[in-house]
């Protein structure tokens, strides 16, 4: 290769960590989970849709910050804390939250994690759309069928697609013509972390809030839409879509947002702006949901349950300290490098850039939480690994909430603790 400035986006050579409750097919339709194979989950991914709720226990506003406590925070990040940022709001004890910090008006761009917001601003659609059903709302997720079209181009992750022919779930990139439903498309967007997803749900938010209650419309009529409008037009619908909601939820768009879509093509039809985001106004984003005003308390279910993690962990989520825990997470990357005499450019340890952001809720144990703490990060330290810079952090912040909680703390317990639902044998995933 030549010696060249490599800018490099996540590329997805393994199945990405996946998310949603494993019994959640009859639910979603999202085909994937008729297939989960349970034999390969950490204990505490055992949880049934039913167990996967917001526990009410938000806050109504972020505590005063904990110098104390974001003293210690500082401390475990040692002489590499002003590449960090972290932000960890810990409701275990519902009546004396807490609230730590260190660098949290830091901003940056947080890739991936942007479509956390995304996912926000489609549930705001459909809930000025259909503020007092529901059943519309699942409806439309679970009925409505999305093609993918230009607007995947180019995209390098993998989502796991059925192959019927060969009955197996084949873990591949999207091409254009495939299809799922509005659900389906959330699952990839939000665990598999597929740019090509999330800009094909980009697009559905903007034909929700151009269509309303017409939506879905014939292919055909979106196509034209989409052919014959404006880049501006269309950004105008996309801004509305994506600002409103964080502005009526009391956040600052020159703070926190997601500007455009997530693939270069996709960018070519939408006029947008530039994406940001901290590890404050993060947290108050996943506070939302506990407090069950992701939106609404419907919303903020199916947002938690998008975010759980039921397949293969990674990053800060990954650290075995997390087995027995219910982890409901995000991440996103962005890294780059440039010449320099005997440096190799890798995936997480770029030279020139190497950003990483995690955005988790943790309840320790899955099955009966003693511990309920939410945390945001995000870095930027050069050179090292930072998937397992953000691993080792998670266990420090663990350890550290465990020791303000002694009294919660239940004996560990042993993979056989806890039981599976009752599942399908398992169908092989394999990738190409």
């Amino acid at each position: 290769m030549k010696k060249q400035t490599l800018t490099l986006l996540l590329a997805v050579i393994i199945p990405p960590g996946w998310g949603y409750p494993i019994d959640g097919y009859e639910h979603t339709h999202i085909r994937r989970l008729e297939y989960t194979n349970t034999a390969k989950l950490p204990p505490g991914a055992w949880l049934s849709l039913n167990s996967v709720v917001p526990s009410g226990d938000g806050v109504s506003e972020l505590p005063e910050c904990d110098t104390e406590l974001s003293a210690e925070i500082k401390a475990m990040l040692g002489e590499n804390a002003a590449d960090y940022s972290v932000a960890v709001l810990d409701i275990s004890d519902p009546a004396r939250p807490r609230y730590a910090a260190h660098n949290e008006d830091h901003a940056a761009n947080i890739g991936s994690v942007g479509k956390f917001l995304v996912l926000f601003a489609l549930f705001d659609k459909l809930a000025r759309l259909y503020p007092d059903d529901v059943d519309a709302r699942e409806r439309i997720l679970r009925e409505t069928t999305v093609v993918a079209d230009n607007w995947i181009l180019h995209d390098s992750h993998v989502v796991p697609i059925m192959d019927k022919a060969a009955d197996r779930i084949v873990n591949r990139r999207l091409h254009t013509g495939d299809t799922g439903n509005l659900w389906e498309y959330l699952d990839w967007m939000a665990s598999a972390s597929s740019n090509a997803a999330a800009s094909m749900v980009v697009q559905q938010v903007i034909l929700l809030e151009h269509f309303g209650h017409d939506y879905p419309v014939e292919p055909s009529v979106a196509r034209n839409f989409l052919e014959q409008a404006s880049p501006q037009q269309i950004g105008n619908l996309w801004l509305t879509a994506m600002q409103r909601p964080l502005e009526e939820a009391g956040f600052d768009i020159n703070r926190i947002r997601q500007g455009s879509p997530f693939t270069a093509t996709a960018k070519r039809y939408v006029a947008g702006t530039s994406s940001t985001g901290n590890v404050r106004d993060l947290i108050r984003l996943l506070n939302l949901i506990e407090a069950e005003r992701f939106v609404d308390v419907w919303s903020s279910r199916e947002a938690k349950r998008l975010l759980y993690m039921t397949q293969r962990r990674i990053r800060y989520a990954s650290h075995p300290a997390l087995n027995n825990d219910a982890v409901y997470f995000k991440s996103g990357s962005y890294y780059s490098c440039k010449p320099e005499p005997g440096f190799v450019c890798r995936k997480y340890r770029g030279n020139r850039i190497n950003r990483l952001a995690s955005i988790a809720i943790i309840e320790s144990p899955a099955n009966s939480p003693g511990l309920r703490y939410m945390v945001a990060v995000m870095s930027n330290e050069l050179y090292v690994n930072a998937s397992v810079a953000h691993q080792t952090l998670a266990m420090r912040i663990h350890r550290l909430i465990e020791s303000l909680h002694p009294m919660r703390l239940q004996p560990e317990e042993k993979p056989g603790d806890i039981s599976p639902p009752g599942h399908d044998e398992a169908v092989p995933y394999i990738t190409q």
